[in-house]
């Protein structure tokens, strides 16, 4: 019988490959094949013609390797951020409901992306410092609301969180009204999308993701000892406000950039620690890792069937996830009612 660290390899094998399985399977979906296509698309040949490179110049390369592939790996990134920073917040609150788009980050982070696109400011890198500053301002928010005795209570910070959530759209929506351009576009965003992918999006959303993710990844035994409660916490040394002060900016950071560059995409932080959690069990060294991978290979599938379901119609990849992420979290309010981890 296998031990608890055997078993924990194997489950990260398996989501290894099948990440990788998902990279390869998703570029070859879509309109113009090789799965899903016409007889005139894109053959099975010319796919691996272009992964082997030995087509260096058709068009086959550009859609296969410019578009689908930088789309795979904005969704990867996005996905991972979105689970992590659910993780996170899971164990900083010890609420099993806590996830960036229920707490309000989502929509403080969309707030700062449409201050900076009705700005129109140009500078590179505006659109994911505002979005990172909106969600940052949007937590700490919603953490001074529901903190009532130096405690944070779980009915109040998910009644705060869907306040604050409902507020900041509102602003969105007003300032994206008060654009007058990219209306139709903009709409879009807000409901979740992957419409910016290019590998210059990429290259912008990675630095700042995987110094968040690392950062959170750094303060995982400390996740551990937090979920304990605050006692057990104090007991250790664990300075408790400084911690969830350190982990929720982490946190903004990590999530703030993935809406600037997908909108709002709802429940993947939910979803993904729960499955992971039953996987390899509440240990975030584990489980921060865990959940990064499913989220990675949850919100690629997403974003293939959204672009493809009702081809040549796109539909926002936020739908997908919602369809599939309310129903979760209205099963566990039927099984928590207001309970903690």
């Amino acid at each position: 019988m296998m031990n608890k660290k055997t078993s924990h390899k194997w489950v990260f094998v398996c989501l290894l490959f099948a990440l990788l399985f998902t990279i390869v399977i998703t570029m070859m979906i879509g309109s113009m094949g090789p799965v899903g296509g016409g007889n005139d698309g894109i053959s099975f040949q010319a796919f691996w013609d272009v992964i082997s490179g030995r087509d260096s110049s058709s068009a086959f390369r550009s859609i296969i390797l410019d578009i689908r592939l930088s789309r795979i790996f904005l969704a990867g990134l996005v996905g991972i951020s979105l689970a992590v920073a659910g993780t996170t917040m899971q164990g900083v609150f010890k609420n099993p409901m806590a996830d960036p788009y229920i707490i309000g980050i989502s929509s403080g982070a969309s707030v700062g992306a449409a201050v900076s696109i009705f700005l129109d400011i140009k500078f590179d890198f505006s659109l994911p410092i505002l979005a990172f500053l909106g969600a940052l301002l949007a937590v700490f928010l919603v953490y001074d609301i529901s903190r009532v005795g130096g405690k944070v209570k779980v009915e109040t910070l998910l009644l705060s969180g869907i306040a604050m959530g409902a507020f900041l759209s509102a602003i969105t929506s007003f300032l994206i009204c008060m654009t007058g351009k990219q209306l139709h576009f903009l709409v879009f965003w807000l409901m979740g999308g992957l419409y910016l992918a290019s590998w210059k999006v990429v290259a912008t959303a990675f630095p700042p993701i995987l110094l968040g993710t690392v950062g959170i990844f750094f303060f995982s035994r400390h996740l551990n000892v937090l979920t304990l409660g605050d006692e057990p916490a104090l007991n250790l040394g664990i300075d408790i406000d400084r911690t969830r002060k350190i982990l929720l900016t982490l946190t903004a950071l990590v999530a703030g950039v993935a809406v600037a560059f997908s909108g709002i995409i709802g429940f993947v932080g939910l979803i993904m620690p729960h499955i992971m959690r039953l996987l390899v069990g509440p240990n975030h060294r584990t489980l921060l890792p865990a959940s990064a991978l499913a989220g990675a290979i949850f919100l690629i599938w997403a974003d293939t069937l959204a672009r493809t379901i009702i081809a040549p119609t796109e539909l926002p990849v936020g739908i997908i996830t919602a369809l599939c992420g309310a129903p979760f979290f209205i099963y566990l309010l039927r099984k928590h009612k207001g309970g903690v981890m």
